[in-house]
């Protein structure tokens, strides 16, 4: 399928919209990065999980302490979680205008990067 061209040939693309947490996700930061795609994040909610980078992310987005990321915790078992998104930094930026990042997780990331 072709793209559209804008004016002068320039290729017009539109950006997803950026994942907002919704029912059963929260913002975390990387606290630390455990190996074999593990990580121990601190979540919205002051509790500290052993968090697993699903397959479909490990190539694709690489994570490191500082980092805010979109986590989905576990039902069955509290102190785990998936990691859904990595954010970035202007993306953090946008996120926090709007007031959906809380300025404590802004400052923990900014503390540990």
């Amino acid at each position: 399928m072709a793209r559209r061209r804008g004016r002068r040939g320039e290729e017009t693309r539109k950006e997803p919209p950026l994942p907002n947490p919704e029912e059963g996700t929260m913002l975390c930061v990387v606290v630390r990065v455990l190996g074999a795609d593990h990580l121990l994040i601190r979540c919205q909610d002051g509790v500290e999980r052993k968090a697993r980078i699903p397959g479909s992310l490990r190539r694709r987005m690489w994570m490191r302490e500082g980092d805010i990321v979109l986590a989905a915790p576990w039902d069955f078992k509290p102190d785990r979680a998936d990691v859904v998104y990595r954010y970035t930094k202007e993306e953090v930026r946008k996120l926090a205008e709007k007031g959906i990042v809380p300025q404590e997780l802004i400052e923990l990331a900014e503390e540990l990067a």
